[in-house]
């Protein structure tokens, strides 16, 4: 049985940094963001459910996100749906995932961890971590979303010292040698204890 460690943060925290250094350090890595862009390309299959109820979402036989955001933004329910049809889907790719490695430690990247109520699958949870202001600073600093969109995203989250306290580790992404040097420490921990069970 691999050892199931979830990796979670807020935006801007360096959560995708961190993973790709928990998959240097042998880990394997399933990232939720990366799922959903599986089930949302062509024949992807999100894109026959979500044709179904918003037809005007569909771009080139694949899902488009900017479209789905609009008709998000005007109609809120429409989540909800999107939801119900999405998240079942990254379930089963995630399940997939950890059935088909063999991966001492597999990493579970996933944004809404807390939010969505997994962390009780999992061994632990790992939260990329950086003050505030940092964070406020990288995102903006991206050129993708203004202030107002930012605010809108931290709202939707747990708030970051929530989630620090929820972790078994908490990574500060403030260098990435020192981000690296505490992803190291994780793994080595967790392989100490797996030798030791």
């Amino acid at each position: 049985m691999s050892f199931l460690l979830g990796l979670t943060g807020s935006i801007g925290m360096g959560k995708s940094t961190t993973a790709k250094m928990f998959a240097e350090e042998g880990c394997a890595l399933w990232d939720a963001d990366a799922a959903v862009h599986r089930l949302y390309s062509e024949g992807g299959a999100a894109v026959g459910p979500i044709a179904t109820m918003f037809p005007e979402a569909i771009e080139n036989r694949v899902v488009s996100r900017s479209k789905l955001k609009e008709i998000i933004d005007s109609d809120p329910s429409a989540l909800k749906r999107i939801e119900a049809v999405v998240h079942p889907l990254v379930a089963k790719d995630r399940e997939d995932f950890i059935a088909q490695t063999d991966a001492e430690i597999i990493v579970l990247d996933i944004p809404l961890l807390f939010e969505n109520g997994f962390e009780s699958r999992l061994d632990a949870v790992a939260c990329v971590s950086v003050p505030a202001d940092v964070q406020r600073q990288r995102v903006l600093e991206r050129g993708t979303m203004n202030e107002a969109q930012f605010n809108a995203i931290l709202a939707r989250q747990m708030p970051n010292e929530e989630k620090c306290a929820h972790s078994d580790f908490v990574i500060e992404t403030d260098t990435l040698e020192h981000a690296r040097q505490q992803v190291h420490d994780v793994v080595a921990q967790i392989k100490s204890r797996l030798a030791n069970a």
